[in-house]
């Protein structure tokens, strides 16, 4: 049990990923899609085809079949299927797996396809919990010397005074839960929870109208109501698993009995293990303490799938407790790896068979202009009107992909000769530096006798 006593009486780091900026579709009431909306600019047949697969999703009429996104490299495949993600909403599992990841040295490839199934697909439980929740009003920490480095103070204890609408409360918290509160920067004005049972510390949001915190014009962080009745009280927990997560669960607990006598612990996990939690999870939705959320597995380059992982797949799809899979490729006719037959994007006529087709197209010049505004505006890159069309003739001639990644060379050379915006003298100098597909071939060719060979 955690220790919780009863008293009575900024640097920030931040990630930017190829698709953060994306939010949904970008489809309106009726499921036409908008130029530019969501993050997403053009594609209009394909967004409002995905927008059609969004709705049999939720009306649970996809059953035993999957996606395939087709079209040229850097046309927005990988794109789509997050939006199709993002338009399930926030609890819906994404899991992004490229062809060629399901080769591992130590695991089959139908393991590493059935983790990934699993990892794709949610389960939602409900349980009520006794918690500590309110508002911060105050938050002192109490640290002591480390016992291995007496110049080095770790925290010991903290005091806590939380406080709702109707009740205020001071609380003693030990060292684990201190350590968390301070992890997840949280201070006068937060609004948190506390799990009494386990002591798991929630940072919710900001209230506002806490004497002594500290507001900004700009924050981060979203304002949530302060909430009502006592701090100290039963809540319905709601928490998002996925299979995978408790199958790792189950899997631990065995491997502790197995351990003990003196068997190995095996990598893979086996299907009684599955079968015991596939039957838990049944019972908690009978009992009306869970649901399931039906994820999206992604497969890019799935043309590197052979013929087996083919065969796999089209019986997952068959599957009660199956996500939805998404597949994407760029081949036209390929191979199908592993036999000596090709194919339609180097995939089995049966399963093509079970597939919804939505090919994507090249992007137009106009397109690719806002696309790179958006991508500025993301990355905070500051862009003017010639470095910006200078992108546009670049993607255009060369691709998307390529226009884009000179954002932040060209940033890092306007910053060396201190400005703020980008202009096309920059965006030349990054492409001189760093240059395409097409200069690297000639570059080959010029070289030729001076590159080893096997």
């Amino acid at each position: 049990m955690p220790e919780i006593r009863e008293i009575t009486s900024s640097a920030i780091f931040r990630r930017i990923g190829t698709h953060s900026h994306i939010r949904g579709l970008g489809l309106d009431e009726k499921g036409k899609a908008k130029p530019v909306g969501d993050g997403l600019v053009g594609q209009l047949e394909a967004r409002e085809a995905a927008g059609i697969v969004v709705k049999l999703i939720r009306e649970g009429k996809i059953a035993g079949r999957g996606i395939l996104f087709v079209g040229p490299p850097g046309t927005g495949k990988t794109a789509l299927a997050i939006a199709i993600a993002r338009e399930l909403g926030e609890d819906t599992p994404f899991v992004a797996l490229s062809g060629s990841e399901v080769y591992s040295s130590e695991l089959s490839k139908t393991e590493v396809l059935m983790q990934a199934l699993r990892r794709a697909i949610g389960v939602r439980i409900r349980e009520r919990r006794l918690v500590y929740e309110g508002a911060v009003k105050e938050l002192k920490v109490r640290r002591i010397r480390h016992p291995l480095n007496p110049y080095v103070l770790v925290p010991r204890e903290s005091r806590l005074k939380l406080a709702t609408k109707d009740d205020e409360l001071t609380i003693s918290v030990g060292e684990d839960i201190t350590t968390q509160l301070l992890q997840l920067g949280v201070k006068r004005g937060d609004l948190i929870w506390i799990d009494a049972e386990t002591g798991r510390v929630h940072r919710v949001g900001r209230v506002k109208g806490v004497e002594k915190a500290r507001y900004y014009d700009i924050e981060a962080t979203r304002y949530v109501e302060i909430p009502s009745g006592p701090v100290k009280k039963e809540k319905e927990i709601v928490h998002v698993l996925t299979l995978h997560d408790l199958d790792l669960m189950y899997t631990a607990q065995r491997a502790a009995f197995t351990v003990l006598l003196g068997f190995g612990v095996e990598k893979e996990i086996s299907s009684e293990v599955r079968k015991e939690v596939d039957k838990q999870v049944k019972k908690w939705i009978e009992e009306k303490r869970a649901e399931i959320v039906p994820g999206v597995l992604f497969i890019d380059d799935t043309h590197m799938l052979d013929i087996e992982s083919f065969s796999f797949l089209s019986r997952a799809m068959e599957s009660d407790l199956a996500p939805i899979i998404i597949l994407a490729t760029n081949r036209g006719i390929a191979r199908i790896r592993g036999t000596d037959v090709e194919s339609p994007h180097g995939i089995p006529l049966d399963l093509l068979d079970r597939l919804l087709i939505i090919p994507t197209k090249p992007y137009k010049p106009e397109e690719i202009r806002e696309i790179i505004k958006i991508r500025a505006d993301e990355e905070e890159i500051v862009l003017t009107d010639e470095a910006l069309e200078e992108l546009v003739k670049i993607g255009n001639e060369t691709s998307l992909r390529y226009a884009v990644s000179l954002m932040e060379p060209a940033r890092v050379l306007a910053d060396s000769e201190g400005r703020d915006a980008v202009t096309v003298h920059d965006v030349r100098r990054a492409k001189g530096l760093f240059i395409d597909i097409s200069q690297s071939v000639k570059y080959l060719r010029e070289f030729e006798d001076k590159f080893l060979r096997m």
